[in-house]
């Protein structure tokens, strides 16, 4: 019977990021984008937790105009950290005139292309401040592959990827996060689709089917199988060609 100890768990992920930080990084600063949704909230709240908000450092990139990124900038308030606000828009721009004529940039890459040059940007600020970069991803997302390889799939350590949706909430709630940064409705950034609208299921019965083996009507589980089996590559390393000579 699927049973979730929030207060175990927390306490256990914080324990972690204490660990890994004092193996891979003493001293150094958790650095991650805010985007003022649930998982970078809750990821911020927990290396606060394990850190001190001192140590925490948020990235907020809008890409020109940000209609929602109020929430980033309350988020960084509420847990009192230093922020740094970097439009993406030119460096975006940029690599669009410079393919040029070159070739039709699908709509894949334009979803895609932003969410590279968020993590580079991650990065950059990362190496200038002695920072290590939290990964924000989630159970959930990276089942069915909802993420951008080499963009928010990529990170120094991840706190939640073996939580689902679900209970990243719950922790989000145990760490006294207000409610409106843990049910705030993910967006894509592109169309102004929900991730929901976008996958074509809820998180509620993608969790149930993984925490719990409660499987989705037929056409929604072998929605769900198809898109895990296409997206398992970007859970693991690339494949490397061994050499072994005769």
């Amino acid at each position: 019977m699927y049973n979730f100890n929030v207060k175990d768990a927390t306490e256990k992920c914080v324990e972690w990021i204490k660990d890994f930080f004092e193996q891979n990084g003493k001293g150094c600063n958790a650095v991650l984008g805010i985007s003022g949704g649930k998982d970078s909230s809750v990821c911020a709240a927990l290396c606060c937790k394990a850190l001190g908000n001192d140590r925490v450092i948020g990235v907020l990139m809008p890409q020109g105009e940000q209609f929602d990124i109020d929430y980033s900038k309350e988020l960084c308030e509420f847990l009192n950290i230093k922020n740094y606000t970097i439009n993406i828009k030119a460096a975006v721009d940029g690599v669009y005139e410079g393919i040029g004529n070159s070739f039709e940039v699908s709509p894949q890459t334009k979803f895609n292309l932003p969410a590279r040059i968020r993590m580079a940007t991650v990065y950059a600020v990362a190496q200038s401040v002695n920072g290590r970069v939290c990964n924000t991803c989630n159970l959930s997302e990276d089942w069915v592959g909802y993420s951008t390889r080499y963009g928010d799939a990529a990170g120094d350590f991840s706190p939640m990827s073996d939580f689902t949706v679900e209970e990243v909430k719950q922790i989000g709630a145990y760490l006294g996060l207000p409610k409106k940064f843990i049910e705030k409705p993910p967006i894509d950034g592109l169309c102004g689709k929900t991730d929901e609208d976008n996958l074509g299921f809820t998180y509620q019965t993608l969790d149930d089917y993984i925490r719990r083996g409660i499987e989705p009507a037929p056409d929604i589980k072998k929605l769900i199988d198809e898109k895990h089996k296409k997206n398992l590559f970007k859970l693991s390393f690339m494949p490397v060609f061994r050499y072994k000579a005769d």
